[in-house]
């Protein structure tokens, strides 16, 4: 059962980065936290861009810089954990069996998250239960790419084709199933008490680790 972030790995250090990219990256959770706070008090189709670049003080230009659309900005937190999960993984060497590589790649992605994702990742979730569409959409589109992200950096670390090795992908997506079948039982409080502690990563870490244990009895189910 995971509890804490795995030994040498903290929660995201903003500090080393470069002066310019940590301004950059206030900007931007500023942006995302004010659009999520928005979204959910006025609603996501009242809440325009121009509201959003008002709230934190920037031009539609900039919002442009950060965001393609409302949609990206009310996803990014899941999209911060896609990103963060292929970096991982990416530094991940390979021992063992390739699923438990990629098991381990996510629980500390999930736990090395910044401080503020726990509440963004919480907001987004129920942001796009009460919009499905177009939110749950570009949720699922979002998890795709990074799947196919994540193939990719299979390919590369084994040097196997993906196009010629089914393997490959069905490893993708036994990873992000079990994300999806975590998450979901994450968001839906099973097995927690009361309280705000139970939407915290360290939960969802649990869930999505108890989802990977349950697929070998999964695929050898039989009726």
């Amino acid at each position: 059962m995971v509890t804490n972030a795995p030994a040498g790995r903290a929660p995201q250090d903003d500090r080393r980065l470069p002066l310019r990219e940590r301004k950059k990256l206030r900007t931007r959770r500023a942006l995302v936290d004010a659009a999520l706070e928005l979204f959910t008090d006025r609603g996501f189709d009242e809440t325009t861009i121009e509201d959003l670049v008002d709230e934190v003080e920037i031009s539609r230009r900039t919002f442009f810089r950060y965001f393609p659309s409302k949609e990206a900005v009310a996803t990014a937190a899941e999209a911060d954990l896609w990103d963060a999960y292929i970096a991982e993984f990416a530094r991940t060497d390979l021992h063992g069996t390739v699923l438990g590589a990629l098991r381990s790649a996510l629980i500390a992605a999930i736990l090395g998250m910044d401080d503020g994702w726990d509440d963004r990742i919480v907001r987004t979730r129920m942001l796009i239960s009460h919009v499905p569409v177009p939110l749950r959409d570009a949720s699922t589109l979002l998890s795709i790419n990074a799947q196919e992200r994540l193939v990719a950096e299979l390919e590369t670390k084994l040097g196997v084709d993906g196009r010629q090795d089914i393997r490959l992908r069905l490893l993708g997506e036994f990873a992000f199933g079990a994300y999806r079948c975590g998450a979901k039982n994450w968001a839906a409080g099973r097995g927690e008490g009361g309280g705000r502690g139970r939407w915290g990563r360290n939960v969802l870490a649990r869930r999505v680790d108890e989802a990977f244990d349950a697929i070998p009895a999964s695929l050898a189910m039989t009726v």
